[in-house]
């Protein structure tokens, strides 16, 4: 067996942070490194295709990513529901459709990947004062269930990781029409 330095597919706790949110860091910053890869050379016009012009874009798709993450921050962090004026910022963001594509249609890969990066620093720079036991905090998740900072933080790179899922779809589908 031939043996190699590269450590890509090594899940470990990321320096500076305490073990296991070191470990969440280290699996959230892989889907949003596979994430940046696959759309940092788009062009404004790539970024905003839709599939027969309806749908999510793949520019809308980051918009939601960044939104997401930036909803989270304020429920694990600040333990709070977004104000009014937060959830109208994020909106669009949120929901898709229509209103996220108007919201980011027409612009290049850097507006996204500067808005996922300065979340993601937020993010980094708060869970680094977080302790392990934080993760199993409990808190209300939706009117019927309990969920902990875990599985939380867990969900928001999972909805990542489902839309890394249609930017590839979407990628797909624009390069079979091209052709």
């Amino acid at each position: 067996m031939t043996t190699t330095k590269d450590k890509t597919f090594i899940l470990e706790s990321t320096e500076g942070y305490t073990h296991e949110i070191g470990r969440l860091l280290a699996m959230m910053e892989y889907a949003r490194g596979t994430k940046i890869d696959a759309t940092q050379h788009l062009t404004v016009e790539e970024l905003d295709y839709r599939i027969d012009g309806q749908g999510n874009s793949i520019g809308s798709l980051l918009l939601h990513i960044a939104c997401v993450e930036e909803v989270y921050q304020i429920l694990t962090f600040e333990e709070r529901e977004p104000t009014e004026q937060e959830m109208e910022k994020l909106m669009a963001g949120l929901t898709l459709g229509d209103n996220a594509f108007k919201e980011s249609k027409g612009n290049a890969a850097s507006f996204y990947l500067e808005k996922l990066n300065k979340v993601r620093e937020t993010t980094m720079h708060q869970l680094k004062q977080k302790e392990d036991s934080w993760l199993d905090e409990e808190f209300p998740f939706g009117p019927k269930h309990k969920a902990n900072n875990y599985f939380r933080w867990f969900h928001v790179f999972e909805d990542e990781l489902n839309h890394r899922g249609q930017i590839r779809l979407i990628s797909s589908h624009m390069k079979r029409i091209k052709d």
